[in-house]
This record gives structure tokens, sequence and C-alpha cells, in this order.
């Protein structure tokens, strides 16, 4: 009876301090406690009195005339942690903050016409940009002051928090008629930057010229363009492979190759668990910044898909399975949506999940084999690469390739099989070691756009690589998108998340899912999703269109009134949602013979000209689009009397043929109305003596039909 009553005190004292402690953690949160951002989230606890972007927060900054304190960053953004933990966390930045200033917090996945708006200013008014976005502005939103990340105190010559705010008061409080001057200044440049008026035709000379920006910059030993740091931009190698089809020109194949081909060798790649990494922040893409995003897991894909179908050479279909096996494994929701981003940081240090020492891989593969594992992955006893900020070696190592398999092989006289065989039996045993650390944190917000990228990645996989999983898992996203993030009037949602729906979708939403429900028609012809992909089209341009001056505003014409409404063409990490909209346009009039998808496309192309001539290689996606009409482009109508293996196995053999500037129509007879319907330019296509029929056409003029497939495949050729 003593022992009982003593466990009962005990569990009755831990209850209470639960309780308390549960209080006490309330008690300090802040509003953004109530989001449903894993970003906000992850600053519920700041001593900052943070509020998300909301009608309240600028109410509050006019009735008390406070300037407005805006910070955009991003859940698995490192500087963004850093920035928090110097400045936010601490009580003494809180308080300035709190007593000086309005301060929101804003996601940028979640809000990008803000953040592209803001940054636009800050590289204005800087000559850089990133995150955090250190804004401050106005209540009525005009920004008077930018930067990005910004420690408690001043290093060199970057201000800290404790002598930022004082100044920033000051001139709020003393200098009304200069903050009055800036602010005229930057929003004159925001009218000028998105008041851009329709140029001349784009022609092959700006095509050209953007291929020979790419030639310049190339970088022939490492591959990629530029130094350091080196991103993917997996949508410029996609327009390299397109040139190449277009033009025969084997330099742009080549860039293309040497560059995905070291890639997978560097350290950018997860050896271990698979997957890219955001960027490498040396030259050889061997030191990464560790982050791993979806978007960029659905771009590198399709850039080594369409290498696999152009060169057919079977490493790049290997490291699109990889891709796709890390997607499918650690970033996928069990209702078929997609996750957002996993950290580059866990406990509180960037890249310690992926990291390894010489004496764990022994402790764990045993001398023998762990000696082989370390000299084929680069290994150093003392670490292989050294710490950003003070130039020190790490006692870690990242694993990376270069050439050590076929090296080791011939030094040590090991068949290359064998020993591939053996890495890989080890490679799974050092995963298996690894799902026990502690693990970065996963952004496990859907996003409505990103979800679209993968659609589109997946979908081609499962054509490309004749594996109907793929094309299953676009059609689970896809499933999943139009029956929880649209209203009911068929307009889409930005973001899913918890079971919550919400937030005003932007260009990018609409482009990007839209490009997927195409491929993944391409890849089932289930013709729910064509139909799908053109209702969507049709609120976008209702939605989004510049009427008079062509080209797509980022957000809705009932959406967040800002300084201005922004357009965008540039491609940044992914492509614009204008060049994105334009490729889809232009299949949409292939697929439907209807010629005002492609009118918008070619306005589209007028509205951005003038800035793609100025600077062709940050416009590539834009320019694969307008290449896509100079190409050639077809329309393959394959009818057969129902859809079953054979019929599904001769599509297959057509889409071998590497063309990407065509669409394929397929008529099933048994259940042709729907489809006829939609491209009603097909209605008198059918069998030749009830056997699969090929109709291959140009500009909707068929050559004549044909039952052999190899003829049909010639036609292509």
């Amino acid at each position: 009876m003593n022992k009982q009553l003593t466990l009962l005190i005990f569990a009755l004292i831990f209850f209470i301090s639960c309780t308390k402690k549960k209080t006490e953690e309330n008690k300090n949160m802040n509003r953004l406690a109530d989001s449903k951002s894993p970003y906000l989230l992850q600053h519920k606890n700041n001593p900052v009195d943070w509020f998300p972007w909301s009608v309240e927060a600028f109410e509050k900054a006019k009735e008390e005339n406070k300037p407005i304190f805006l910070s955009i960053g991003y859940s698995t953004c490192h500087w963004c942690h850093v920035m928090e933990h110097e400045s936010f966390e601490d009580q003494q930045v809180a308080e300035l903050m709190n007593e000086n200033f309005i301060s929101i917090k804003v996601d940028r996945e979640e809000m990008p016409e803000i953040d592209h708006l803001y940054m636009s200013v800050c590289q204005a008014m800087t000559g850089r940009g990133g995150w955090p976005l250190t804004i401050v502005m106005s209540p009525e939103k005009e920004p008077f002051f930018a930067g990005t990340y910004f420690p408690k105190t001043g290093r060199g010559n970057r201000p800290g928090m404790l002598e930022l705010i004082p100044s920033l008061m000051n001139a709020w409080n003393n200098k009304q008629e200069d903050i009055q001057k800036t602010i005229e200044q930057v929003n004159n440049y925001l009218d000028n930057a998105n008041n851009i008026q329709p140029g001349s035709a784009l022609n092959k000379k700006t095509i050209d010229d953007a291929y020979n920006n790419f030639i310049e910059r190339y970088d022939k030993n490492f591959g990629g363009f530029g130094k350091a740091p080196k991103f993917p931009s997996p949508h410029n190698l996609l327009f390299l492979l397109r040139y190449h089809k277009a033009y025969q020109d084997t330099m742009a194949k080549t860039m293309v190759e040497n560059t995905l081909s070291k890639m997978r060798l560097g350290g950018i790649f997860d050896h271990i668990g698979f997957g890219f990494h955001r960027y490498s922040t040396d030259q050889e893409w061997f030191l990464p910044h560790f982050e791993k995003m979806l978007y960029d897991q659905a771009m590198i894909s399709l850039a080594y898909l369409e290498a696999f179908e152009i060169s057919k050479k079977q490493e790049y279909a290997s490291i699109a399975h990889e891709i796709f096996s890390y997607v499918a494994r650690d970033m996928t929701d069990e209702n078929g949506g997609f996750y957002s981003a996993e950290d580059a940081d866990s406990e509180g240090e960037e890249g310690k999940f992926y990291v390894w020492s010489t004496s764990e891989i022994d402790k764990i593969l045993g001398p023998v084999q762990g000696k082989q594992f370390t000299d084929v992955y680069g290994f150093n006893d003392n670490g292989n690469f050294h710490d950003e900020a003070t130039g020190q070696l790490v006692p870690n190592n990242i694993p990376y390739l270069k050439n050590r398999i076929i090296d080791y092989s011939v030094k040590n006289n090991i068949d290359i099989k064998s020993l591939k065989v053996t890495l890989e039996k080890n490679r799974n045993t050092l995963f298996e070691y690894r799902r026990n650390r502690i693990h970065p944190l996963k952004d496990d917000k859907i996003l409505t756009d990103w979800n679209g990228l993968m659609i589109a990645a997946l979908a081609k996989g499962g054509t490309v690589l004749k594996e109907d999983k793929y094309t299953n898992a676009a059609e689970r996203s896809a499933n999943f998108i139009l029956d929880n993030l649209r209203d009911e009037n068929g307009r889409l949602y930005k973001r899913y998340r918890n079971g919550s729906t919400g937030l005003q979708p932007h260009i990018d939403d609409y482009a990007f899912f839209i490009w997927g429900l195409l491929n993944l028609y391409e890849s089932n012809f289930n013709t729910y999703y064509l139909k799908s992909a053109l209702e969507l089209s049709e609120i976008m341009v209702a939605d989004f269109l510049d009427k008079k001056r062509g080209g797509f505003f980022i957000g809705p014409n009932n959406g967040e009134k800002l300084i201005v409404r922004a357009k965008d063409s540039y491609d940044g990490a992914i492509p614009s949602g204008n060049a994105v909209a334009a490729m889809n346009f232009i299949r949409i009039s292939k697929f439907t013979g209807d010629s005002k998808w492609e009118d918008i496309a070619q306005n589209t192309f007028l509205a951005f000209s003038e800035s793609i001539k100025r600077i062709p290689s940050a416009h590539s996606f834009m320019l694969t689009s307008f290449m896509y009409g100079l190409d050639n482009p077809k329309e393959i109508v394959i009818v057969a009397k129902e859809k079953n293996a054979k019929t599904m196995s001769s599509i297959r053999k057509i889409q071998e043929v590497y063309n990407p500037n065509s669409i394929i129509i397929f008529k099933e007879l048994k259940n042709r109305t729907e489809l006829d319907n939609i491209a009603p330019w097909t209605t008198m296509h059918d069998t030749v003596n009830d056997q699969i029929t090929y109709y291959i056409c140009e500009n909707f003029s068929c050559r004549r039909p044909t039952t052999d497939i190899d003829i049909a495949i010639k036609y292509l050729q």
C-alpha cells in the first residue's frame, strides 16, 4: 500500500510539473503559435512579439506610428537559424524590437509574391540578396531599409541589431524627410521594374546568345557554370539538351553530360541516402549546403531523365531512380502529397547528420571493409573538409567519389562489378546506421507548386523509365491536390499541412501543377488529368493574366494588395512561372487545336522580350518554351480499340524517340467522347483495319496514318 501511495504521489508531482511547464511554454509563445508554417512555428517561443503577415499587424503599426520590421525566411535556411539564435532569441534584442517595431515573420515559400517584391528591393538597395531577408518599412508597406543577416552585435562592416535598431529609430523619429525620399525612390524603381512594355519578337539570335553565354561560363574541368558557389540549375541543362536536339550542337550535350556526371560524383549528392543537397559551396561539387529541397529533386531528376533519353546512358537512368527512391522514402506523405524540404542542420550543427569519421566507419563495417569504403569515398583520418567560418579542418568526412571506384578496382585488381556490389551492401549498412541519428527537421507542408514539379518529374520518369510505380506516385499526388487543395469554384490553394488547407495561390501553383497534369496525361492517358489541366488554365488566365501587356502577374486579381502588382520572368532556383505557363499553353494548343492558348504564350514572350534579350541565359526556360515552336513541333495521335498492355507497349516505343517538342494523344475508341470534346481536331482519327494506328502531324496536318510502328518512328525522326 505504501509503495502504491508513493508511486501515486510521484505521478501527481510529475503531472503538476508537466502542466506547469506546458503553461509556462504557452505563456511565452507569441502570435506565431497558431501558424501552420513550420518556419513560423520555429519562432513561436522567441521573446520577439512576432506577428504573422496580417491586417492586425499593419493596423497596430498605424495606430502606434511604428515602422514594420519584416523578416522573411524559410524553415531549412541555415542563416535564418543563426540569426534567430543570435538575435531573435536574445532578450536584449527582443526588448529593443518590441519597443520600437511591429515585427512580422513571413515564410517565403508560402508567400512568394511578398518575398519577390521585397527581395527585389533589397537587391536594388544593397546589390545583393538572400535569406533571412530583413526589411524595415512604413505601416503602408513601403520599405526604406533592406538587408539580410544581422548578428546581435556588429562584425567588421556588418552592423549588429544592437547598433542597427537605434540608428533606424533615430531616422524614423528625426529624419522623416530622408525616409520619405528613400520610399519615393523605391516606389519609382518598383513601378518601372513592373511596368515593362512589350518588346519585339524573340528570334534564333536570342537563343544563340543564351547558348554562347553558357559556353563562356562553362567549367570544363568540373562541369557546371561559373566557379563557386555552384547551383545545379537544371532548367539550364534542359535548355542545352533542347538546343542540342534542335541544332545538332554536340557541345551543348557535352556540357550537360559532364555537369550531370560530376554532380553525382561530388558531395552535393547524398551517397548514403540519395537525393541532392541544395548547392555546392565550392567549384568541384564537393562541399554542399546540406539542406534538401523537393523542387531540386524534381528539376534535377527531369534533367537526368532527358539526358538518358538523348544519350541512352544507363547511369543517368540510375541516378533518376535514386532520386525517386529518396523522395518516395523520405518526402512522401501517407496521403500522396510531397513534403517541402529537409533542413541542413541537426543538433544545432550544419551537416552533422550526413558526415562521418573514419573510426566510425571502421567500427560499423569492420577494418577491412571500412578501409575500402573510406578509400573509395575520399575519407581522411583528420577529415576531408574545412569549416567555412574558421577555415579549420573538420574531423569528419563527406562521402564523394570522383573516379575512385575505377581507380580502386584497377589498383587492387578487383572486378569492378564485384566492387560495386560490395560498396552498395556497405552503403546500405551505413544508411541503416544513420537512421538512428537525430534527423534534420523535415518541413512537412505540402505546397501545390512544388508538388506540381514533382508530379511532372515522376510522370516523366514513369514514361521514360517504363516504371508504373512512378506514374502511380504522380497520380496519387495529383489526386491529393485536386481533392484537397481546391475551393468550391475549382481555384487552387497554396498549402496543406496537418489536415488544414489555406493561403492564396500564386502563378507558380497553377503553372507548375498544370505542367504536372500534362505530363501525367502523357504517362497514363487518363483524360481526367488533361481536362483538369484545361480547367485550371482557364482559371489561371482569368485570375493572373495581364490583359494589357501580356504575361502573368505573380499574385491573383483578388490577392494581397502590395505597393505594386509584380510580374517576373527570370529563372531562379526553379523556372519562372511565366516561362512554364508559356510552355504549358503551347502544349495545350497542340492538344486542343485551339490557337488562343498559343497566342497567350506568344504574348508572354513579347511581354518580357526586352528583359530576355538583355540577359538571355537568365531566361533559359523561357527560351526553351520559345524553342518549342521553332523545332517542327509534332502532334502524335495514337488510336486503338482499347488501352491494354499491348497498346501501352507501343506507345512507350514511340516515346523512346527523344522528341521533346511534341505531344501525344491516345484515343481509345470505346471511350472517346470526352477526348473528342477536348481535342475536336482528332474526331475523325480512327483505326486502320482495327489495328493500333499512328498519326504523325505537324500543325495539325497529318501524314498518311500507319499501323507500322517502324514507319511511325521514321516519321518522327
